[in-house]
């Protein structure tokens, strides 16, 4: 008992992450599946219920906060998601942590503010919506597509040599240096990052595409 309120202790003092996400209750199921996915989606994670964004504990106030979550897991998640769960207590208070495994079945799905269901993904300590590119990368690994052929055009040598020269390239400005449309860029993006030539960076604002970092290594 001792070392796992040690240990649970020290995770919250870290604050929250890439797989640690705080919520000091349960009132919205559709706002919790976005959470659900985006660890699903990414690398796994744990969701404490009942600690506060700045890391104080709150503690759990009932096990209709448990039932919520199984709500969001099972209905607002598509497809759902599996989590286990446990109890800790921590300052005499009940810590509920909901542990989620990165999904075999990405990728997964839930509703935006509006309703509309989207795949999220985890950077940082925050969900964000994943651009379509992620999205349909996640659907051919899924699928085991046959190999992809890469043509080295003018496209491609642009895309490298903005890559190499600035560290990173978005869409938008692959599209406006090359004269490629939409569709196409999306398609070469795909190909280059199902090949692990290229990967993705994001932020709140903005998704942009890097080397695979098994690319610039040679491996």
């Amino acid at each position: 008992m001792q070392d796992d309120y040690k240990n649970i202790s020290a995770r919250i003092k870290n604050g929250e992450g890439l797989q640690l996400d705080f919520k000091h209750s349960i009132s919205d199921t559709k706002k919790i599946a976005r959470s659900l996915v985006a660890f699903a989606n990414t690398e796994g994670g744990s969701l404490l219920i009942g600690v506060r964004d700045n890391g104080s504990i709150a503690g759990v106030r009932s096990e209709e906060e448990y039932y919520m979550i199984e709500t969001a897991a099972l209905i607002y998640c598509r497809p759902p998601v599996e989590f286990l769960h446990q109890n800790h207590i921590v300052s005499g208070k009940n810590i509920l942590e909901i542990i989620v495994n990165k999904s075999v079945n990405m990728p997964h799905s839930a509703p935006d503010n509006d309703g509309i269901f989207k795949s999220y993904v985890r950077v940082a300590d925050q969900n964000l919506v994943a651009p379509k590119t992620l999205v349909e990368v996640w659907k051919r690994n899924k699928k085991n597509y046959a190999g992809v052929k890469l043509v080295i055009d003018h496209v491609v040598e642009t895309l490298f040599n903005e890559i190499t020269e600035n560290g990173s390239i978005s869409k938008s400005q692959l599209m406006r240096i090359t004269g490629i449309r939409s569709a196409e860029a999306d398609k070469l993006l795909i190909n280059l990052m199902l090949m692990e030539i290229l990967d993705i960076e994001m932020t709140e604002k903005s998704t942009r595409y890097i080397f695979h970092p098994d690319y610039e290594s040679g491996e």
